[in-house]
C-alpha cells in the first residue's frame, strides 16, 4: 500500500490571508509572498500588496521545493466553540487549496499520511509527551483516519446523524459533516495544527517506530477513538455515535486492577461513581506528567476527573433556545433518561414551561448546558432552589484512549503496545505499509 495523501480543512472564513514561504505554482505561474483572497461577484480577488489578480476557485499552490517550503495561515480558529478557543498564526507544509463552500472560503492543506501524524501527535499532545505515548497516539491517530476515508467511501444512502420531532432533539457530530475534505484540523476530528507546534526528536523517534501501523479488528481498520480524560471507565462507541457496536470500544475500567463498579446506566450507581474518586490511571494530579502532555491551553483546564458547574434555570433556558433553536420556555427541570455504561447521560429530558423536550446524544447535552461544552455528559443532577448544580466525571466522550490515563500509563513503564491493548481491546497492531 502506497502512503495515502490527506485533505485537511483549515480555515473558514469569507476573506483568507496567507503568506508562501519559496516558490509555489498555481496554472503554471510563481506565486510567493504575502496574499489575501476574497469573493468579489462570481469572481475571487487575490491582492498582494497593490497588485490584484482575479481567479477562478478552486485554486491550487503547489511548492516548488516539498522538504524547504512552507506556507503560513493567518488567524485560524482553534478550539472551536469550546472553553479554550482562540486564534492562532499557523505555518503548514505541503500544497494549499483555496475552494468555496458557499458560506465561505476554506483553506485546505493537502500533504502525504505521514506528514500530517508529525503534526497530529504534537498537537494533540505536547511534543514533549513520553515516547510510549506518542507511539500509541501516532497508531490510533493514522487508524481513525484511513478508517474515515474507508467509511467516506461507502453508499451511505440511508445514514442520518439527526432525528428531530416536537418533542424530541437527537443529534451525533462526526466525519460526515465534512464533505470538501477528509479531516478538519480542530477538536471535531484531531487537532493538527501544522508545523507550528515544535517537532522535537521523540516525535520523530515516535513516527519513525510505528510508520504504517494501524489497529486491526476482524481484517478491518479501527475506527480508533480518544479523549482528554474517560473519569475513569470508558463508554462505549454506539451510545456517542450510530447505533454501531464495535467490539474493541467496548467499556473498559482505566485501571491496572479492577475495582468493584455498579450498573453505571443506573442513576443511583452512577451517582455514587461520579460523587467517588476511584484509582484510576487518569486520577492524576501529577503536575509534571500533565504540563508534559498537556498542551497551554489545555493546562486552563485544572479540574477534569471530577467537576462541577452551577446553571440557573434562566442561563438554561436561554443556552437551549441559543444552542438549539428551540424555545422550552423556562426551564423547570432536567431529568436524565438513558446513560451509557460510563455513566454518560445518552438522552436528557428538559421541563420547560413551554415544552418538555429530550435530546441527546452526549455532545448535544454538553453543547445545550454551557456556552460551550460541559467537560462531558457524565454529570449528575440536583436542583438547588432556582439552580441546577451539575457534578461530572471526566474531560471529552470518553469512548477508546484515555490521553491522560495513556500519559500516566506511559510514565509508569507501560510500552505503546500494553497502552493500546488495554484501551482497544481483541485489536492487533499491523503495518500496512513501510
Amino acid at each position: 500500500m502506497e502512503i495515502p495523501h490527506i485533505e485537511v480543512g483549515i480555515l473558514f472564513a469569507s476573506t483568507i490571508q496567507f503568506r508562501l514561504n519559496g516558490r509555489y505554482t498555481y496554472n503554471n505561474k510563481i506565486y510567493q509572498g504575502e496574499y489575501q483572497i476574497r469573493r468579489q461577484g462570481k469572481l475571487y480577488l487575490l491582492k498582494q500588496l497593490d497588485n490584484e489578480e482575479q481567479l477562478m476557485l478552486p485554486l491550487q499552490f503547489q511548492p516548488e521545493d516539498y522538504a524547504n517550503n512552507d506556507f503560513d495561515l493567518q488567524n485560524v480558529t482553534i478550539g472551536i466553540q469550546f472553553h479554550w478557543e482562540r486564534q492562532e498564526n499557523q505555518k503548514f507544509k505541503g500544497s494549499l487549496r483555496i475552494i468555496d463552500e458557499g458560506f465561505h472560503l476554506t483553506a485546505i492543506n493537502c500533504l502525504p499520511l505521514e506528514e500530517y501524524l508529525l503534526s497530529v501527535i504534537s498537537s494533540e499532545m505536547k511534543a514533549t509527551s513520553g515516547l510510549e505515548l506518542l507511539k500509541a497516539h501516532a497508531v490510533i491517530s493514522r487508524s481513525w483516519l484511513l478508517a474515515q476515508k474507508a467509511k467516506a467511501a461507502q453508499t451511505k444512502e440511508n445514514y442520518c446523524s439527526c432525528h428531530q420531532t416536537a418533542d424530541e432533539y437527537i443529534r451525533w457530530y462526526d466525519r460526515e459533516d465534512h464533505q470538501h475534505f477528509d479531516v478538519c484540523a480542530d477538536d471535531h476530528c484531531q487537532r493538527y495544527q501544522g508545523v507550528s507546534k515544535a517537532y522535537t526528536p521523540t516525535v520523530r523517534k515516535a513516527m519513525a517506530a510505528t510508520r504504517g501501523e494501524v489497529l486491526i479488528y476482524h481484517d478491518e481498520i479501527c475506527d480508533a477513538r480518544f479523549s482528554k480524560c474517560c473519569g475513569g471507565i470508558t463508554e462505549r462507541f454506539e451510545n456517542t455515535w450510530e447505533p454501531i457496536a464495535h467490539p474493541y470500544l467496548d467499556t473498559i475500567q482505566d485501571s491496572a486492577q479492577p475495582f468493584s463498579l455498579q450498573d453505571l446506566s443506573i442513576e443511583e450507581s452512577a451517582r455514587q461513581w461520579i460523587l467517588s474518586t476511584p484509582p484510576a490511571f487518569c486520577n492524576t494530579h501529577d503536575s509534571q506528567i500533565l504540563s508534559g502532555v498537556l498542551n497551554d491551553y489545555d493546562l486552563e483546564t485544572t479540574h477534569f476527573f471530577r467537576w462541577q458547574e452551577t446553571l440557573s434555570q434562566t442561563e438554561a433556558s436561554c443556552l437551549i433556545q441559543e444552542k438549539l433553536g428551540i424555545d422550552v420556555g423556562l426551564v423547570t427541570d432536567l431529568i436524565p433518561i438513558e446513560r451509557g455504561s460510563s455513566g454518560r447521560l445518552i438522552f436528557l429530558k428538559i421541563i420547560g414551561s413551554k415544552r418538555t423536550l429530550t435530546i441527546g446524544k452526549e455532545l448535544v447535552i454538553r453543547k445545550a448546558l454551557s456556552p460551550t461544552h460541559l467537560y462531558s455528559s457524565a454529570f449528575i443532577i440536583d436542583k438547588k432552589g432556582d439552580n441546577f448544580l451539575l457534578r461530572g466525571a471526566g474531560w471529552g466522550h470518553g469512548v477508546g484512549l484515555c490521553q491522560i490515563g495513556a500519559a500516566v500509563m506511559d510514565a509508569q513503564g507501560y510500552s505503546y503496545r500494553e497502552i493500546l491493548q488495554h484501551y482497544f481491546k481483541g485489536s492487533k497492531i499491523t503495518k500496512i505499509y513501510e
